[in-house]
């Protein structure tokens, strides 16, 4: 595996080696222990796995207690990935990483605890795989404005196109309003 920097440095994408044939593919998509010396000391205790539609947006979320580091990646089809440094105390406080994930570049993307993270569906349909820090505490969580114009967060919409939201997402909360770590 390979790590490649963002313009966030505590934010990383991970490349997996990818061994193929005729036959099909092999690729290892964790390792604890490269992991830990590679990436982040982190132990995680919660995997989820989520499918979506063309055109469906989630995010940007993030949990104020029990905070959770993400390791995202895409099994089949493609999504923007994005996440959102809400740590008041960095150099890189409401700065973003956005990034394309998908099942044929089969990268992953490292999202710290601190970070507010989302994606949008550019493809039919997406299968969304993740493993969390920390438990999923819907009474902790917070949903920030996808479209805050703060953030100036390029989504690759199609013009005009508004993206399908959940009412948790239609009603996030401004960057400028926003709990902050």
């Amino acid at each position: 595996m390979q790590v490649i920097n963002t313009n966030i440095a505590d934010v990383k994408i991970i490349e997996p080696k990818v061994f193929g044939d005729e036959r099909g593919f092999f690729l290892e998509t964790f390792r604890d222990d490269w992991f830990q010396q590679h990436v982040a000391e982190v132990t995680f205790v919660q995997d989820n796995h989520s499918k979506s539609s063309h055109g469906i947006l989630r995010g940007l979320h993030y949990q104020l207690k029990n905070t959770q580091g993400k390791l995202v990646r895409v099994t089949s089809g493609e999504v923007y990935d994005v996440a959102v440094d809400m740590r008041k105390s960095s150099p890189t406080y409401g700065q973003h990483v956005g990034v394309v994930l998908s099942g044929e570049n089969k990268r992953q993307l490292w999202v710290p605890e601190g970070f507010a993270h989302g994606f949008y569906v550019m493809s039919e349909s997406a299968e969304f795989v993740y493993k969390c820090t920390d438990y999923y505490a819907p009474e902790h969580e917070v949903s920030l404005l996808w479209n805050d114009f703060e953030l100036n967060i390029q989504w690759p919409l199609v013009k005009d196109n508004k993206p399908s939201l959940s009412v948790k997402d239609e009603a996030g909360l401004q960057f400028k309003d926003a709990p902050t770590f």
